[in-house]
């Protein structure tokens, strides 16, 4: 048997899963819990619950509601990785281009792959900030899809809502998918445009801030046309019942959701404010990780950590990211637990400063580097 083409060229995501049983700051996950109603809704469903085919609609009204949208405009999905599944599938034909900045998250390059080999990837420079200038100069005709995440993955940095609108008014026979999946510990959105930008498609998790990544549940929003397209690709039982019934009481729960958010806010300040005071550079983030520039000892770093009990992403084979290793921000006692074993951890491995190869470029160059 043969495969499609494409599918025998695209890379492959194997995500690092095994033995996560000490304190899990490497995948950007709520690191606590979900809303304690959330809880209390799953001892509720029953067994005969269980039997049944999930209904997405219902749901997805509400959603469309707590986010001010109008019917039609939402679709739900298992997680973001299908929303990009799905979007890729609905708007990509083989001798289509679809532009996305590395380094970036990986799924994006699989889901393109799938369906085109003309995938341009426009490289951040040093300093890892968007490449506005360059990711213009790479849209074509030929273009039909974009996907840009803001706050990015694994970088934390933002694209700010002007330059976003003007990458879909550049492009406006390709749809921009705008990937919010940190929006909360940012605060920025473009969802409010979504009337306005017939071209834009903006994608949310709640797997991060609302703790559900178990559950596998995201949405994709956009005008009702290119939704209904979307809605085609889509399986009609993609979201599983027990995620449906959990969202809207993890939705309802604002409070829950706004003392995590301020958590993670106050720790993503104090882990920054002591990676400085140990001169460990690393990018100033929006989101709930911080990038960390280790250098040559990034392996040892990540080896070090598990042993003493907290979990690190080691990011080094992402484009431009070598030496570089991610920590997720969660909870106040989770944040000095991971700050306790990093001090600890840096002093075993003789880690220093000197060893780090200063990246290319100066602030002389308008490059500003890590800090």
């Amino acid at each position: 048997m043969k495969v499609r083409r494409l599918v025998e060229e695209m890379p492959e995501y194997h995500p690092p899963l095994a033995e996560r049983t000490a304190l899990r700051l490497d995948f950007n996950e709520n690191t606590l819990a979900p809303s304690p109603r959330v809880m209390e809704r799953l001892s509720q469903i029953t067994a005969e619950g269980l039997t049944k085919y999930p209904e997405r609609e219902g749901v997805e009204k509400v959603v469309a509601a707590h986010f001010g949208l109008g019917e039609g405009k939402v679709l739900l999905a298992n997680g973001v990785d299908e929303a990009i599944h799905l979007v890729c599938c609905t708007f990509l034909e083989p001798e289509d281009e679809a532009i996305i900045c590395t380094p970036s998250f990986f799924m994006y390059d699989v889901s393109i792959q799938m369906m085109t080999s003309h995938l341009k990837r426009v490289q951040a420079d040093a300093t890892l900030e968007f490449p506005f200038g360059r990711f213009m100069e790479a849209i074509t005709e030929r273009t039909k899809l974009i996907i840009i995440a803001s706050p990015n993955n694994p970088t934390g940095a933002t694209v700010s809502r002007e330059h976003l609108l003007a990458i879909a008014r550049a492009a406006p026979k390709a749809v921009l998918m705008v990937d919010e999946a940190y929006y909360h510990f940012h605060g920025e959105s473009v969802m409010q445009d979504l009337a306005s930008v017939p071209n834009l498609i903006v994608a949310r998790t709640f797997s991060k801030a609302y703790g559900l990544a178990n559950l596998r549940i995201g949405m994709l929003a956009g005008n009702a046309e290119l939704v209904k397209y979307l809605r085609k690709v889509s399986s009609p039982y993609n979201v599983n019942g027990v995620a449906l019934d959990c969202l809207p009481v993890a939705l309802a729960d604002e409070e829950y959701l706004s003392w995590y958010v301020e958590q993670v806010r106050v720790g993503r300040e104090r882990m920054m404010d002591s990676l400085r005071q140990l001169g460990v550079p690393f990018f100033p983030s929006a989101a709930n990780f911080v990038l960390m520039n280790i250098g040559p000892k990034h392996k040892e770093l990540v080896t070090a950590m598990r042993a003493h009990g907290v979990l690190l992403r080691d990011r080094s084979a992402d484009p431009g990211c070598d030496g570089y290793v991610r920590i997720t921000i969660g909870i106040e006692e989770h944040v000095t637990r991971g700050l306790e074993a990093l001090k600890t951890c840096l002093k075993e491995i003789g880690w220093s400063k000197e060893q780090i190869s200063r990246p290319s470029g100066s602030a002389s160059s308008g490059i500003r580097e890590f800090e």
